[in-house]
């Protein structure tokens, strides 16, 4: 398939800007660049790489654009060779930041994404290729590409790090006194909204193993964590998961996990979830695409058995390409909590969008959330149930152009707003991450 989409792609569209011989560009050697490409390919077919890539280096730093272009181009798919993906999907990845109409170069890298097991970032930019029109034979192969996407068995990680000032770590509300509705409280300073400044590490590690044509095993593990000085205020989730997926001739996927989380606030565990998750992805056209997605967990909390009892979630998201530089995601959710204390029971239901623009060789994004929560009794001693409404925005970038060996540099600016009819959970909240971040 891969190959089949090569050679339709190379004799429909242009791969990349065809170097011309002009009369007096010359280099230190005597060789123009035209003679130059053309050793560097006599090299990679005779297995000289090494010389192949000294060569195509070189090419990267000539002044003419189209020129860089062109051994950027080569480059990576001679990296792509010698197993040297990170590498090659970073040039490609460069290339499009500055030619973002490039059909081949970004399909080639949603090749390399997919090989080392970023089917959704592979798929992503499919979509964005297509948003600015293929040949039709083109099209119909890389149809069948992206109905494919999913059949290797990549293993692969991804990683972040980065340091979090936050004005409310612990989403706690700034009030000193509650009104619960029979008598004033004063809360202690630890239940008032805290400030600081954590370490923000996350990730996750999985691994594809076949087992038919269309069915794999997914076994992953994810987790991230929020760490303080003072470590009453730490978060530390960790989740296991395995999911079987099947996969149909058209492309859409249905998936079912089962996984188990902990999670810590402070020093003793919080609470610990088993859920069972059904996922189901359904292409549509060629530029969008849904996912909707069914869940069921079991919750229990060492500190406080009130809390213990079972979730249900529903789920839709819509994504799309808006260009070949900008794509967008619209979500609706629900759920339903069931508690021992019904205080804790409740019914929620929210919006979010998501847009991201690439600009140069940076790509910012935005999000906005809205959600509303519905108690079904008081809590504690407040005779008000709890009814609220949570806003949340993003707004961020990753910058390419600050990469140092994969390392992308990531900044986001987080501002929430949660207002409840219970003081407890009445707060504001305004954090900055910035930090690093790979895919392995």
């Amino acid at each position: 398939m891969l190959a089949l989409l090569a050679a339709a792609l190379a004799a429909a569209t242009q791969a990349g800007p065809t170097p011309a011989e002009p009369a007096t560009a010359t280099t230190i050697s005597g060789l123009n660049p035209a003679q130059l490409f053309a050793l560097a390919e006599r090299a990679r077919a005779a297995g000289q790489l090494r010389d192949a890539e000294v060569l195509l280096r070189a090419l990267t730093e000539d002044p003419d654009p189209e020129i860089r272009a062109e051994a950027r181009f080569r480059l990576a798919l001679l990296l792509d060779a010698q197993d040297k993906r990170a590498e090659a999907a970073t040039l490609l990845r460069r290339l499009l930041d500055e030619k973002p109409d490039a059909a081949r170069v970004r399909i080639e890298l949603a090749r390399i994404l997919t090989a080392m097991g970023e089917t959704g970032a592979a798929a992503r930019e499919l979509r964005q290729a297509q948003a600015a029109g293929l040949p039709p034979d083109v099209a119909r192969v890389v149809d069948q590409f992206r109905t494919a996407l999913r059949s290797r068995a990549p293993i692969g990680a991804t990683f972040e790090l980065a340091v979090a000032p936050d004005s409310n770590i612990n989403r706690a509300t700034s009030r000193q006194t509650l009104d619960t509705g029979l008598f004033p409280i004063e809360l202690s300073p630890d239940a008032r909204a805290q400030s600081g400044i954590g370490l923000a590490p996350s990730g996750q590690v999985y691994l594809r193993l076949p087992l038919t044509s269309r069915l794999s095993l997914l076994p992953r593990v994810s987790g991230s964590a929020r760490l303080y000085r003072s470590s009453a205020f730490n978060d530390i989730q960790i989740e296991p998961e395995i999911g079987l997926e099947h996969q149909a001739a058209d492309g859409s996927r249905v998936t079912l996990s089962a996984g188990h989380d902990w999670r810590w606030f402070g020093d003793p565990l919080f609470s610990r979830t088993r859920s069972l998750t059904l996922d189901w992805l359904q292409p549509i056209g060629r530029r969008s695409q849904l996912t909707a997605s069914a869940a069921v967990n079991w919750a229990r909390f060492p500190r406080n058995a009130g809390q213990d009892g079972t979730g249900y979630q529903l789920s839709g998201t819509y994504e799309f390409a808006v260009s070949v530089r900008a794509g967008a995601a619209l979500t609706l959710s629900g759920g339903r909590q069931d508690a021992r204390d019904p205080g804790f029971a409740n019914w929620s239901g929210g919006v979010s969008a998501l847009y991201f623009h690439q600009v140069g060789r940076a790509t910012l994004f935005g999000s906005a959330a809205v959600r509303r929560l519905e108690g079904d009794g008081p809590l504690f001693v407040f005779t008000d149930r709890r009814r609220e409404w949570l806003m949340r925005g993003v707004l961020g970038g990753t910058f390419r152009q600050l990469s140092v060996r994969g390392f992308a540099p990531v900044v986001r600016l987080v501002a929430e707003r949660n207002s409840s009819t219970v003081g407890l959970f009445d707060y504001r909240r305004l954090a900055v991450e910035a930090g690093l971040s790979r895919t392995f």
